[in-house]
């Protein structure tokens, strides 16, 4: 269907259909269809690091097998908080995550898992399962889904180019030859989009220095609003893109929220939002609804909490300074980058902009988007 031929993901464009309904049927189809070798359990342990169980497919039963039963995993070795005298987990794949590996020479399927115990129950322990709680209880409380986006800041950090060097800390939105790694993050936004990110945009960020050896420069990739677990789910693949084509391109990419004093630190604000059937609730008559108002007092009244969470170690509060387009008190305000909550631009001008940058052409008036978020500004990389 036409629709389906701009999809990066390569298993929706061939089956056209959305990942999100995903069968079992259906991947064995792909799998069979494009001789799939492999298919690689993806799942988060307790240091925020994708982990990998490979399965070579020598039979269709064999398949349908590890696709319905999953397949046993030492939880020890994975969490902390689990003794190895009774540490045995499923892993069970989640259909709608699996994506073709950009990475594996030999062809291979990559699926997420969920983690159940030996009664058959999810993991009540596992972060997957803790996030998934707390949409289903806000679900049930309000009536509204959740959705969110994450702004992956990163460094990368390659030998050192005399040519073209661009002005220290002047990096934002820069282009090449001044930025010499944007072919870098443009793959690896294509690459994660195969995976079946749902990316915005990306770009370089205000970070640009050199010692005397390396570089170092900013970039950000953004994704789009998408349900809460979904949303965890491609920053970590995000991550793991980007890791695996740095190592490739034989250079370094560091999440560090601070690489050295007096220079950009590397955020990774969540944008958020709460939609009630089909609708962004954020805005009402052009301005903030009582339900995003209530989401920003509850996010102040637990910040606490949420920065022990979003910043996990000491060099994530040498980031959280004056003057660094950082928070570094508890408010909110309106387009501020200083501020914990930003409410950043909305499209709620009524304005066509369209047609006024584009005088000699007619344009329609398509209803306005509804692309209102509220901004938590704090978390950085080290939020895993």
């Amino acid at each position: 269907m036409e629709e389906y031929r701009l999809h990066a993901n390569l298993i929706e464009k061939y089956l056209q259909k959305d990942a999100a309904s995903f069968t079992r049927e259906d991947l064995i189809k792909y799998i069979v269809d494009h001789k799939i070798e492999m298919v690689n359990f993806r799942y988060a342990a307790q240091d925020g690091r994708l982990k990998t169980l490979s399965f070579y497919i020598y039979s269709l039963d064999y398949l349908k097998s590890i696709l319905t039963y999953g397949e046993r995993v030492d939880g020890s070795s994975l969490f902390s908080f689990i003794e190895a005298g009774s540490s045995d987990l499923y892993v069970i794949p989640r259909y709608k995550t699996a994506f073709v590996n950009p990475f594996s020479e030999i062809p291979a399927v990559d699926i997420l898992c969920s983690f159940y115990t030996n009664e058959g129950k999810p993991l009540e322990s596992a972060p997957e399962f803790i996030l998934a709680k707390a949409h289903q209880y806000f679900n049930q409380v309000t009536g509204h889904v959740f959705k969110a986006l994450g702004e992956l800041e990163f460094y990368v950090i390659a030998t050192k180019d005399e040519q073209f060097a661009p002005t220290n800390q002047k990096g934002y939105h820069e282009s090449s030859p001044f930025i010499k790694y944007n072919d870098f993050r443009n793959q690896a936004m294509q690459l994660i989009s195969q995976c079946g990110g749902k990316i915005k945009y990306g770009h370089s960020e205000v970070g640009a220095f050199s010692d005397e050896e390396y570089i170092y420069e900013q970039h950000e990739i953004e994704f789009l609003p998408v349900p809460i677990e979904q949303t965890a789910d491609q920053i970590m693949i995000a991550k793991w893109v980007l890791r695996n084509l740095a190592y490739q391109y034989g250079i370094s990419v560091s999440f560090a929220p601070k690489i050295t004093i007096g220079k950009a630190g590397s955020g990774m604000h969540i944008h958020m939002l709460a939609e009630k059937d089909g609708h962004n609730q954020m805005l009402e008559n052009g301005k903030l609804s009582d339900v995003a108002r209530k989401m920003i007092a509850g996010i102040l009244s637990h910040a606490d909490a949420l920065t022990a969470f979003g910043n996990t170690t000491p060099l994530s509060y040498m980031r959280l300074v004056p003057h660094q387009e950082a928070p570094t008190n508890i408010c909110w305000g309106d387009r501020n980058r200083s501020v914990l909550v930003r409410v950043p631009l909305g499209w709620t001008t009524e304005v066509n902009m369209a047609a006024s940058a584009n005088p000699n052409v007619q344009t329609d008036s398509p209803s306005k988007p509804e692309k209102q978020t509220i901004e938590l500004r704090s978390p950085d990389g080290t939020a895993d």
